[in-house]
């Protein structure tokens, strides 16, 4: 597949410990992998556990991994947070702390897929939710995925730009659809006013 001329950045969320890493490791390799394979960035919160996994897979599949880190520094990321490195080509260190790096994360992404998760996943949903962005659910993989109809119902907010399923190429398909159908809807600042 040829490489976009603009890529879309898009956000692979998911926990980076507990029952659903196990769960959707798999899960979250593949979502990395096809984003890459697609010609576009994948973006994490430069953490252990699934958001590592997809960012892995984007880098051996020849894709730009970028994370957001919530520490202030390289040192901090490594010493104080114990995060990791290796599996990205960019790292942003926001100093934000978690809440603060999962908003500036959603916001500088396209899209968001979510891969099992914990508070932290609940948190970027929420995020991309209340600003609009397109949302993948990857079933299948754990922990908050099982968890977002039963958000979405007592929060009273409808499906509309969320879409759930269970293999990742085809959710990333979806996803890309979805961004592609919201730039429509922007106006076009190229042409001359």
């Amino acid at each position: 597949m040829a490489k976009p001329k603009f890529p879309y950045q898009i956000c692979v969320s998911g926990a980076a410990r507990g029952d659903s890493v196990v769960t959707g490791a798999q899960l979250a390799a593949a979502a990395g992998r096809e984003i890459a394979r697609r010609g576009h960035i994948t973006l994490t919160g430069a953490t252990k556990g699934l958001p590592y996994e997809a960012a892995k897979a984007a880098q051996a599949a020849g894709g730009f991994s970028m994370g957001f880190s919530p520490a202030s520094s390289r040192l901090a990321h490594i010493k104080k947070y114990r995060l990791p490195l290796d599996a990205f080509d960019s790292v942003l260190f926001t100093g934000f702390e978690y809440t603060g790096r999962n908003l500036l994360l959603v916001r500088s992404s396209d899209a968001v897929i979510m891969v099992g998760g914990r508070i932290g996943t609940l948190n970027e949903l929420t995020i991309a939710i209340e600003e609009r962005k397109p949302v993948g659910v990857l079933l299948g993989s754990g922990g908050m995925t099982d968890e977002v109809e039963h958000v979405l119902k007592a929060a009273k907010r409808v499906r509309t730009g969320i879409v759930f399923g269970h293999d990742a190429a085809t959710l990333v398909d979806e996803i890309i659809g979805l961004i592609e159908e919201k730039s429509r809807k922007l106006p076009d600042l190229t042409k001359e006013l």
